[in-house]
């Protein structure tokens, strides 16, 4: 795994928690927070891919409880699998 400064260690981190802790409420609300969309941008430069990071907004930000459950579920996998994949988080 490459080393990242322990600053980008520490933004990678917290976004991950915030991240985590939206999908988590996603099944009783909309979770399209500052927070949340502040998270996906400290990611953004640290994923190859950007289509998980849009997936999760945009699942952030559905009307069904449901859809915006599974839609942030799946969108979290996939950002931690981006994230892993460029060696830049490991649980």
């Amino acid at each position: 795994m490459p080393t990242l400064s322990r600053h980008h260690q520490v933004i990678i981190d917290l976004s991950i928690r915030i991240l985590r802790h939206a999908m988590t409420r996603a099944g009783e609300g909309r979770v399209d927070t500052i927070e949340v969309r502040l998270a996906l941008r400290c990611l953004l430069h640290h994923c190859p891919d950007r289509w998980p990071l849009e997936l999760f907004w945009d699942a952030a930000k559905g009307d069904n409880d449901i859809g915006r459950a599974q839609g942030t579920t799946a969108a979290f996998n996939g950002i931690i699998r981006q994230l892993r994949l460029a060696g830049k988080y490991q649980d």
